[in-house]
């Protein structure tokens, strides 16, 4: 059962709401064993979705770039009219907000399609949280990791 199913328990949770975005990535070794970690949370802030994914071989930064894309993707299929995302990447949070350039070729096409995420939604904003701030989405990320696996501790978000 997804979202685009009428039926679904997911059809409507973020539908018009004002969601909040944690997210967090890492990678053992950097480079090495990367996991990712998103909890989308309502107006409320109860999650309304949540994801671990093993991404395999990769940087902390992709983890990091990777877990803000699948992040808004979930929201904006949760139709979220709002995000707003909290991260403890300072590097992704400055190179979203126009304050650094993105260099990196691996992190290029991840920064182009989190900002056509953003632009799709709409009304997004993104600021820096401390570590302590996101250990729902870093224990997620770990657990990925630990397992080498997806899990979607909530059910799916639809794709």
């Amino acid at each position: 059962m997804t979202l685009f199913d009428e039926s679904s328990k997911w059809a409507t949770r973020g539908v018009g709401k004002v969601l909040t975005l944690d997210f967090d990535g890492g990678a053992r070794g950097n480079p090495g064993p990367g996991g990712i970690g998103v909890v989308l949370l309502d107006e409320d802030g109860d999650a309304i979705y949540e994801l671990g994914e093993f991404l395999g071989h990769c940087t902390s930064n992709v983890a990091e770039y990777t877990a803000l894309v699948r992040g808004l993707a979930a929201a904006k299929v949760l139709g979220a009219k709002k995000v707003v995302v909290k991260a403890d990447s300072e590097l992704v949070v400055r190179q979203i907000n126009g304050v650094y350039k993105v260099k990196s070729p691996h992190l290029k096409p991840l920064f182009q399609r989190a900002v056509a995420l953003m632009r799709e939604i709409g009304d997004v904003t993104i600021s820096h949280i401390y570590r302590e701030g996101n250990a729902r989405a870093d224990e997620l990320a770990n657990e990925a990791m630990d397992l080498q696996k997806k899990i979607e501790p909530l059910g799916p978000a639809g794709r």
